[in-house]
């Protein structure tokens, strides 16, 4: 099986995207790096998705984006190839489904954190402002770009309840629209440019960045055994859950 990857960089700083497992992504300090990693997520990814596993596959780099982003930080612009054009209803269905079964997930995760204000992480700044450390600054961080996300694509679209509730939303003011599916890629704020699939893989992909740090926050802080992982991450001692 082949694994197609869009390659998001500035310098050394590397984002590796699988285009065919929306979500799914690896970083490192260099594009070799990023290789290395993505095996390990795409496991995860597959497993959290009741996808099979294959047995074997090749990363195939398919794109590239020089970027003047903060990548090291996860900022990102990208837009795939393929989320550029209109979107089959299949397709659609398929992502949303992932895209809320990821709420669901996230926001089991959240609420298994014994103690959602603590944190042994340091503070942390960023050229954005500071990091979220604690289990509740991650959620409320993570949920809150639903309604910048559906904005970029004309959706007013609000942050009310869980991340799952207000993503839900979402996707039904989405769909009282018609010809949404066609609709092509627009530019939005900050001149980047958003359609449809790139929502859908974004909220994929965002949840899984601070999902992972939230469980390995929670790990550090409270013990592997006093948080639920499902999303199947490694914890930060390396085994699999």
């Amino acid at each position: 099986m082949k694994i197609r990857c869009a390659w998001e960089h500035n310098g050394d700083d590397t984002l590796l995207y699988a285009v065919n497992c929306p979500g799914a992504y690896a970083r490192g300090a260099s594009r070799e790096q990023a290789v290395e990693k993505l095996p390990e997520e795409l496991r995860s990814y597959w497993w959290w998705s009741g996808e099979a596993c294959p047995e074997t596959f090749e990363i195939e780099v398919v794109q590239e984006k020089a970027s003047a982003l903060q990548i090291a930080d996860a900022d990102s612009d990208i837009i795939f190839d393929g989320e550029r054009m209109p979107l089959a209803e299949e397709e659609y269905r398929r992502l949303k489904c992932l895209a809320l079964k990821s709420a669901e997930d996230f926001h089991a995760l959240y609420c298994s954190v014994p103690d959602k204000d603590m944190s042994c992480l340091p503070e942390r700044r960023t050229f954005y402002g500071p990091v979220p450390r604690t289990a509740r600054e991650m959620y409320e961080h993570t949920k809150n770009v639903n309604s910048y996300y559906f904005g970029e694509i004309g959706v007013d679209a609000d942050n009310e309840g869980t991340i799952f509730q207000c993503r839900r939303r979402g996707f039904e003011l989405l769909e009282r629209r018609g010809g949404f599916l066609d609709a092509p890629a627009a530019v939005g704020s900050y001149d980047e440019l958003w359609s449809v699939g790139k929502v859908l893989r974004r909220f994929l992909w965002h949840d899984r960045i601070h999902a992972k740090a939230m469980y390995r926050m929670a790990v550090k802080t409270f013990g592997r055994c006093a948080v639920k992982n499902p999303f199947f991450f490694s914890d930060c001692r390396g085994t699999t859950k």
